[in-house]
């Protein structure tokens, strides 16, 4: 009964992540697809932004490929994959493709949104100080970061049930002590779904109701008012020992929706006070790190980037909302204004860095890595307007020649690539293997993979084939036409 209860219910969610897969995807049988390796592929990319190498065919080396490629990245999160093999899931085999799932599940969807939870109002890993003052207001923000830093020192499971509890304990005797028989009745569903849109539920004529009618009424407002996809169904909660895993993935969704709320204009400012005193912390601190490693060596100022970079990206996570906001600049207030330019200011800093790093890189990696940024640059531009087939036919021509020239230093660097020797004359790394992977994977899957030396060729044809159309047409229009009748013909022809 459990394991087709998180059969059903991961498949829900995953195919309502993959909705926004472009193309979409919809898994149909989990076991069965899951064997190919583009399905944990395509799920990774959505729930992590990131573009992940994969092998394009079906065969069973390509699909063995695409699933290591996939635990490849999930390991680089720090994730303990336990037990997790790629046999077992070219195999498709339940209790390994389930705790596969449940632990992208727990990762990219509860514990990022139980993070968010702790980091509502202050970041527990920053002294924000400079982000608060005496007054009454400042106080109560106070006591909520310190209400909330404490909140975080539980697990993730803790924090968001703590947060259903929440929820709940405003509607007097729904109680919630668990993800397993608490949710049973229908009424904590319902108690969240009236706190989160109040006048949605009736709770009074709910405490009447049967455990089935409550469940079903509950799913189906979610569905229909919340948008909320339809995980569970009441059989797989109205029974004695319901799947914990299952119904902590549909209680998130609640949680992903409450994010969503506009919120008012005092939280905003919080929140903007908030990010301000972080980033004014991560300034502060990539200038002291600046400073202390300016005559290290680059292996050493590459791995600190690393750290700095990975506990940035770690601690960014809960500013994001505010920080990426889409309103427009007329319709920001001061404060967000100065909190836009202030994140540009710390990304600037960063990919400056960045920068000198690349340029600091070791001969000949300094070379290689100026020749991927030019071939990445050029990949990267917009193809010319088709519109004028005359002047596309003549920057397709300068691109493709700008382009072959360097690709003839492809196999070269590929070469020198792979036979640099990573140490010193002291034997010490010159370079982090990161990077030289980092290099490598560039090289094999955005350049040599996506090669469009053909398709611009093809698009040089297809507008040397519309300017040769055109030169035909503007010789036969030449002529004069005595009859409106006969001009017209010709424009329908046209």
């Amino acid at each position: 009964q459990r394991e087709f209860t998180q059969k059903k219910t991961f498949t829900s969610w995953i195919n309502s992540i993959l909705a926004k897969h472009t193309p979409p995807y919809v898994v149909s049988d989990l076991y069965t697809d899951i064997q190919q390796g583009h399905l944990l592929l395509d799920l990774l990319e959505v729930l992590s932004g990131q573009h992940l190498p994969r092998e394009k065919g079906f065969n069973t080396f390509q699909c063995r490929s695409n699933i290591e490629n996939a635990l490849t990245f999930l390991k680089s999160r720090s994730l303990k994959l336990i037990n997790i093999h790629v046999a077992d899931i070219i195999e498709g085999k339940p209790s390994i493709v389930l705790g596969l799932i449940w632990t992208i599940i727990f990762h990219f969807h509860i514990e990022e949104l139980a993070r968010t939870l702790a980091c509502t109002y202050n970041q527990p890993s920053l002294d924000c100080s400079s982000a608060v003052d005496s007054s009454p207001k400042a106080s109560r923000s106070a006591k909520k970061s310190a209400k909330i830093k404490e909140r975080w020192k539980m697990s993730a499971t803790k924090a968001l049930l703590l947060w259903a509890k929440e929820q709940c304990s405003l509607h007097g005797s729904v109680s919630v002590t668990d993800f397993k028989s608490s949710w049973r009745s229908g009424l904590a569903f319902l108690a969240i779904i009236q706190t989160l849109r109040p006048g949605l539920v009736d709770l009074e004529k709910a405490k009447a109701r049967s455990n089935k009618e409550n469940l079903k009424e509950a799913f189906r407002i979610a569905e229909l008012e919340l948008n909320i996809p339809r995980l569970l169904e009441p059989e797989d909660v109205d029974i004695v020992n319901p799947d914990e895993k299952s119904i902590m993935t549909y209680v998130a969704q609640f949680l992903q929706y409450s994010k969503n709320l506009p919120e008012s204009e005092e939280d905003m400012q919080e929140k903007v006070r908030e990010a301000m005193g972080w980033l004014a912390a991560q300034e502060k601190k990539l200038a002291k790190l600046l400073m202390e490693t300016e005559n290290e060596t680059y292996y050493q100022k590459y791995k600190e980037m690393m750290s700095f970079m990975e506990t940035f990206n770690q601690e960014k996570t809960p500013f994001l909302p505010v920080l990426s906001s889409r309103r427009g600049e007329a319709e920001l207030s001061e404060g967000q204004q100065q909190m836009r330019e202030e994140w540009d200011k710390v990304i600037s800093q960063i990919n400056e860095w960045k920068v000198r790093l690349d340029q600091l890189l070791p001969s000949p990696l300094d070379s290689i890595e100026a020749w991927l940024q030019e071939v990445e640059r050029l990949q990267a531009e917009d193809l010319p307007d088709l519109q004028d087939p005359f002047k596309a036919i003549s920057v397709f021509r300068e691109i493709i020649v700008i382009f072959k020239g360097l690709m003839d230093c492809f196999d070269s660097h590929l070469d020198t690539l792979q036979s640099f020797k990573n140490e010193d004359e002291k034997n010490m790394p010159l370079v982090l293997p990161e990077k030289l992977e980092e290099m490598k994977r560039r090289l094999f899957n955005n350049i040599r993979s996506t090669n469009p030396s053909t398709f611009l060729e093809y698009h040089y044809g297809l507008c040397s084939a519309i300017a040769n159309e055109v030169k035909l047409k503007l010789n036969i229009w030449d002529l004069k036409y005595g009859a409106k009748e006969s001009v017209e013909s010709l424009l329908e022809n046209w």
